[in-house]
């Protein structure tokens, strides 16, 4: 079936329309990668997957068995909280998504502001060591693997959830599926906090799937009645150094359009200092928040700025937004290479032009953060580069390798 808009089949959009009858320390890392409490949820909220709630869907089935095992967290079949007494320390923190570029931001800042920081790991080529020497806790849990997720979850308050498909995986087991099962387990546990980390114009752009699944998980979220806080962005400063600084400085070419789309990027860091910011107050609890950078810029100026600061001028091989049509609707008939269909249907957000940005002062205000202390695109790049070209000089400018550059 063709997936248009995947919240015109998901339970989050039947939860949403069932409602109505029933009346979200300075480091760098440049290039590293519903129920509600108070009223019945009719049986067409959840025609076509009715185990989602079921007494004893296997969410639940885990959740009772990690709750006989431990005699810490029980819980009843029908997801109730913890039961009242059951203690939880505010600093207990779980992050999923920890080895990520903004996950990772997280546990650093979580753990200097002396969180107790838990994280979710898989086994990987990749091992998340680098988590452990910092401090945190890692258990093994899965999001495509629902019965892994309760006994992650035991004795943690907040979850922070920067946690997304990786470019070889599905994004809807993933980003939908698997949120799906967390969020479940969240409530059943009785998670007090809950930061979700969303996509900016993930309401305007259904035909995107990763956004579109974005969208459902934010009504789903606000749905099933756990304490959230929901986070957009509009994009990181740190994708643009794979896929621009670096390039230019090796005289590679990097890829282009005309569109005239701009964003204001953020540092992963600031993200962190601001979703940690938020744990501070109840004010940001049931909101969706945009965070986004001190400008708004479009390729050909990241292009610009990155040419101004390697003193290179950048190869640039541009790309007919209309080519990139053509092919995500030759991938997407293919099941094979959906995915990759998936992933090209950004083209279509691309070919608005449209400016991803948001006033921030506001947001500064609630948090109790020093707009000044944002770090700019501009600054950023300095950085950067004025610490690259300081490696290249001491080595002579032999290496060309990426590695080099993390």
């Amino acid at each position: 079936m063709a997936m248009n808009s995947l919240c015109k089949h998901s339970i989050a959009t039947r939860i949403a329309a069932s409602s109505r009858e029933q009346t979200s320390s300075g480091r760098v890392n440049y290039g590293s990668k519903a129920i509600t409490n108070n009223a019945r949820v009719g049986a067409n909220a959840f025609r076509g997957d009715s185990s989602v709630f079921m007494k004893r869907s296997p969410v639940h089935n885990a959740v009772m068995s990690t709750s006989r095992k431990t005699a810490v967290v029980p819980v009843k079949a029908e997801a109730a909280e913890a039961p009242a007494g059951t203690s939880l320390k505010k600093t207990s923190i779980m992050v999923i998504g920890g080895t990520g570029t903004l996950g990772r931001q997280v546990v650093r800042r979580a753990l200097d502001e002396g969180y107790d920081v838990r994280c979710i790991v898989r086994p990987r080529q990749n091992p998340a060591d680098f988590l452990r020497d910092w401090g945190a806790v890692t258990v093994k849990a899965d999001l495509t693997k629902p019965d892994t997720l309760p006994p992650a979850l035991v004795g943690i308050h907040t979850i922070i959830d920067c946690a997304t498909a990786r470019p070889e995986e599905s994004i809807k087991q993933v980003d939908w599926e698997g949120k799906k099962a967390l969020i479940q387990t969240a409530k059943a546990m009785g998670i007090e906090r809950y930061v979700f980390f969303s996509i900016d114009g993930c309401d305007k752009h259904p035909e995107v799937p990763l956004m579109d699944m974005k969208l459902c998980t934010e009504k789903y979220l606000a749905q099933i009645g756990v304490p959230f806080t929901v986070f957009r962005l509009c994009g990181f400063m740190q994708a643009l150094i794979s896929q621009y600084a670096v390039p230019i400085l090796e005289e590679e070419s990097v890829w282009g359009t005309n569109d005239e789309t701009k964003t204001a990027y953020l540092d992963s860091q600031d993200v962190a200092r601001m979703a940690l910011a938020s744990l501070r107050t109840e004010e940001p609890v049931g909101k969706t928040i945009t965070l986004a950078g001190p400008g708004a810029y479009t390729i050909k100026e990241v292009i610009a700025l990155c040419e101004k600061k390697s003193n290179q001028t950048a190869q640039v091989t541009k790309v007919p937004l209309l080519a990139l049509k053509v092919l995500q609707t030759i991938t997407a008939f293919f099941q094979w290479t959906r995915d990759a269909s998936d992933r090209l249907s950004f083209a279509n957000v691309l070919s608005n032009s449209e400016t991803f940005t948001a006033p921030m002062a506001d947001t500064y205000k609630m948090l109790g953060l020093d707009p000044a202390e944002t770090t700019t695109l501009d600054s950023y790049l300095d950085d950067f580069y004025g610490r690259i070209l300081k490696k290249l000089k001491e080595v002579g400018g032999q290496s060309r390798q990426k590695d080099f550059y993390l």
